[in-house]
């Protein structure tokens, strides 16, 4: 069996992906679970700069580093070369719908509809807000790693 693998997707790649990406890298080295893992933004805008610093900021306080990711946007090949892809929001899921190509392999999907009481509802978007905001993106992102782990272990 490959290696299972996942890639979170919100707009721009630099608050709610990121931390995505770093909860489950985090949650998946502690259960000793082998994943790849990226994340990427249904935009262009910020393509190749590093996360929001608040992201960064919220990520250090947990624990973790993720000054050195550089933002991306999705493209075609991500739908072969990931086995999940999660959208954050129901937006950019209907937009990840939209690009999909015929003959993708990835399971695409909102990220919170596997976490328990929370289908169909988004991770909260934290860039207009403050660092509340942020905290509770982390919230939300650490409680759908959980979830993602928890699967892969099945």
């Amino acid at each position: 069996m490959s290696q299972p693998s996942v890639l979170f997707v919100c707009l721009g790649n630099i608050c709610r992906s990121p931390l995505a990406e770093a909860a489950l890298r985090a949650r998946a080295w502690e259960a000793g679970v082998a994943v790849t893992v990226d994340s990427a933004g249904t935009g262009d805008w910020h393509v190749g700069r590093p996360p929001d610093p608040r992201a960064q900021a919220v990520a250090l306080a947990n624990g973790l580093d993720i000054s050195g990711y550089r933002a991306r946007q999705v493209a075609a090949e991500d739908f072969a070369r990931f086995g999940h892809i999660f959208a954050l929001d129901p937006q950019n899921l209907k937009d990840l719908r939209r690009i999909q190509p015929a003959r993708a392999v990835a399971e695409v999907g909102l990220l919170m509809d596997i976490v328990p009481g929370r289908k169909g509802t988004a991770v909260i978007d934290p860039y207009y807000g403050d660092e509340q905001d942020f905290e509770q993106a982390w919230a939300d992102v650490s409680s759908a790693a959980e979830q993602i782990v928890r699967r892969f272990l099945r």
